[in-house]
């Protein structure tokens, strides 16, 4: 049987492959789909301006400040104990979508009354940008479901 723990008894480290696989990493400041600027492991922020270029150090560096500040906002609204698995889905989701959007999403309402299977079920109802289904989201969100439920 696989241990669960509370969100905030993690080491973010876990979380480090997947999140590269899915977000890539770029060194020199862009705008992503939203038109926020962006670097890195998907860093955003107001310490991202034009014409920045960093080391891939940097960007490992920016990634694990980014997932422990998401880390330390996902604890207090998940009220369960969860698998490691269920920590890097979870973790993934949060910092693509942002912790606004799980506070307020089915997700998390399943995942806090015991119904995994149904919290699971949840990911995959965020495959959309601009309105419109995309690929690499889809592939995102069932690498997610997978964990969660592994």
């Amino acid at each position: 049987m696989t241990q669960s723990k509370n969100i905030s008894d993690y080491s973010v480290g876990c979380c480090v492959p997947l999140i590269k696989q899915f977000e890539g990493c770029r060194l020199t400041t862009y705008r992503c789909s939203a038109g926020v600027l962006t670097i890195g492991y998907g860093h955003t922020g107001s310490d991202v301006s034009e014409g920045i270029t960093i080391s891939q150090n940097d960007a490992e560096k920016l990634l694990i400040d980014d997932l422990s500040k998401f880390q330390t906002e996902l604890a207090p609204l998940v009220t369960v104990l969860v698998t490691e698995g269920q920590f890097i889905a979870l973790m993934s989701f949060v910092f693509n979508l942002g912790i606004g959007a799980f506070k307020r999403s089915t997700l998390r309402r399943e995942l806090n009354a015991g119904n995994i299977e149904a919290a699971a079920d949840e990911f995959l109802k965020w495959c959309n940008a601009g309105g419109k289904p995309v690929e690499g989201l889809k592939r995102r969100r069932l690498a997610e479901k997978e964990l969660f439920l592994s």
